[in-house]
């Protein structure tokens, strides 16, 4: 049974019962970061990793230092193109307390979107996992993802 995408949680997990291919993973993002490898190929050979394993973890683990010092994070979206989607959406982003700082969004073509915010969530009045969840019930969003955190 295919886990419902609105179902979705975030957990702190100690990294040594992660998979090797994860801290790899977070090892390459790190060197990409501080321009330690100029490309995600360099990376991963420096760190002994696949590209697809790297391609199939790096939106989804983070090192923790990085959520709790920077507070910011990146939302990407998939939206019906529709007469006030992005006013709803930045509504609920500012219900929840969240300090835009970028708004990024694409051209409509046939009918979708994509939007990229950028948020300062400090001062965030719910956890994420529950305003991901809100997100996820507008009934014009497609998709969202967190893309990263950090500044």
């Amino acid at each position: 049974m295919a886990k419902n995408h609105l179902d979705e949680k975030f957990y702190l997990v100690r990294e040594d019962i992660l998979p090797e291919a994860m801290k790899k993973t977070l090892e390459a993002k790190e060197l990409l970061e501080r321009g330690k490898a100029d490309s995600v190929w360099e990376a991963v050979r420096q760190v002994d990793l696949s590209r697809s394993a790297f391609y199939k973890y790096r939106d989804t683990v983070f090192p923790f230092h990085t959520v709790v010092k920077e507070r910011i994070i990146t939302l990407f979206f998939h939206l019906e193109d529709r007469s006030g989607t992005l006013s709803q959406l930045l509504g609920l982003v500012a219900t929840c307390q969240c300090n835009i700082l970028t708004i990024h969004q694409t051209i409509p073509l046939q009918g979708r979107a994509n939007v990229t915010l950028s948020l300062n969530v400090t001062d965030m009045s719910v956890t994420l996992d529950e305003m991901m969840s809100r997100l996820k019930r507008l009934e014009f969003v497609e998709k969202v993802e967190v893309l990263g955190s950090g500044a």
